[in-house]
């Protein structure tokens, strides 16, 4: 579970700065939130949740 919060804010903050920077448009923001949001009500989001598990385990163990 913080696992997933962190990476929610990392990607919050990562569109924040798209949008602050003026890459990315209020529209494609909004797209964006909303295909996260509907990605992890999907049976895509085991896997998904299970790859980054996988990812940050191996990331600490270099």
């Amino acid at each position: 579970m913080a696992i997933t919060v962190s990476l929610v804010a990392l990607f919050g903050l990562v569109l924040f700065f798209l949008l602050r920077s003026k890459s990315l448009g209020p529209g494609a923001a909004f797209a964006a939130a909303g295909f996260g949001f509907f990605l992890a009500s999907t049976g895509a989001a085991k896997p998904i949740n299970q790859l980054t598990q996988s990812l940050i385990e191996t990331v600490s163990n270099l």
